[in-house]
């Protein structure tokens, strides 16, 4: 079979393809995202009506909040993002997934605070309404519709029996649990109960972790300092950085380097997808931190298809003095340094930005951006109203446009 490249011009959004693809979405493009946390929900939730096919690279990361509780009583990776993921795609008519997405949705209660929440009696309500879920008792599970009602209740089990006796359950995401269980059910893989609840509420599209490993995210700053923990960068649960990253990479607890090949089944993902997404969302700690393991450079190097970057609008603490040129630059650098002879044109065409009403303020530089060889796509991103987001219903479209 001859392959060849054909260049045209094409009109964005392109109303005639996608009205083609609202049509028929499980003939839709295989457009592949390398994303982590939330920026991207509405648009995965929006995707869903014109393509079944998209891929989303998940980073497993995470070291905060209910993932971190887990991830130090399993030495696992983590599971929020994915579980966030795999909500948005689902197919929202599907009976039984307005139940299930109000139980994985749900949180035990986050109190009481402090050191005496840590004790067993003030622990013990929490692990109650956990052993209701696992009889089928409480109300979130008892509304579920079988088999899903007895493989989520089959998964709370294998955590409950699992869990260490001094596990902190305050403020725990019950869908995060039902899919540690279903790790541990599986010999300690999570593809194999990604797979199984993507098949339940019909997932529209393919939700991995870019490894399947219990890794850190580390950085080294400007000012010389090391940062060990994806929510350390964030500035989520600790003050925001205040030195510039000038260095990522996947670590061990210590900080020391880890050398963390891709999969085959992962580089297969990427080759086979016909356009290739960095999209907005934490720019080292969602974007870059799916990038680092070996072998994703390379895949996307030859991978035959479009490749667009679409830097985040509004403030990214992670991007402390980096304009947008900057970013493509980092970006540009994390992929060809993968392996010997990878081009910056190899790893990506397009960058994405609203000149006219984004917000970037470390500036956009566009001149830089097209010396790199780099072309610019300058069109309306941000919605209306006063969020300096950009907004799915124009994004969307665009994307599938180019594909």
């Amino acid at each position: 079979m001859a392959k060849t490249w054909i260049r045209r011009e094409i009109e964005i959004p392109n109303h005639m393809a996608l009205a083609r693809l609202e049509k028929c979405p499980e003939l839709g493009p295989k457009v592949l995202f390398f994303s982590g946390g939330t920026a991207l929900k509405r648009a995965s939730a929006r995707l869903v009506n014109y393509t079944h096919n998209s891929v989303h690279v998940i980073t497993p990361f995470d070291s905060g909040g209910s993932s971190a509780k887990l991830r130090r009583a399993f030495n696992m990776p983590a599971v929020g993002d994915i579980r966030n993921r795999l909500m948005a795609l689902a197919d929202q008519s599907l009976r039984g997934n307005p139940e299930i997405f109000a139980l994985f949705a749900h949180r035990l209660a986050a109190l009481p605070t402090g050191e005496a929440g840590l004790t067993r009696a003030a622990q013990e309500p929490l692990r109650q309404s956990l052993d209701q879920m696992v009889r089928g008792k409480h109300p979130l599970v008892a509304c579920i519709p079988d088999p899903m009602r007895k493989i989520v209740r089959n998964h709370l089990a294998m955590f409950q029996q699992n869990m260490p006796e001094d596990f902190d359950l305050r403020g725990a995401s019950i869908g995060n649990l039902v899919l540690a269980g279903g790790y541990l059910a599986n010999r300690r893989h999570l593809d194999p109960v990604i797979f199984m609840f993507s098949n339940l509420v019909q997932v529209r599209g393919t939700v991995r972790p870019v490894v399947n490993k219990h890794l850190q995210l580390a950085a080294e700053l400007a000012d010389g300092s090391l940062v060990v923990g994806q929510h350390k960068l964030t500035g989520k649960e600790t003050a925001h950085l205040a030195s510039p990253i000038t260095r990522l990479y996947l670590s061990d607890e210590t900080g020391r380097a880890v050398d963390q090949p891709i999969r085959d089944k992962m580089r297969s993902l990427i080759l086979g997808a016909e356009l290739i997404c960095y999209p907005m969302g934490s720019f080292h700690s969602s974007v870059l931190a799916n990038l680092l393991p070996r072998g994703v450079g390379q895949a996307v190097s030859q991978a035959a298809c479009p490749k667009i970057y679409v830097p985040s609008t509004g403030t990214d603490p992670e991007c402390l003095g980096l304009s947008v040129a900057d970013q493509v630059e980092r970006l540009g650098q994390v992929l060809m340094a993968d392996a010997p002879g990878i081009r910056l044109s190899d790893v990506l065409h397009f960058v994405l930005v609203d000149q006219e009403h984004g917000q970037y303020p470390g500036g956009l530089d566009l001149a830089r951006i097209r010396n790199l060889g780099v072309e610019v796509i300058d069109c309306p991103l941000i919605g209306y109203g006063h969020s300096p987001e950009i907004d799915d219903r124009f994004l969307v479209p665009i994307l599938l446009s180019l594909a």
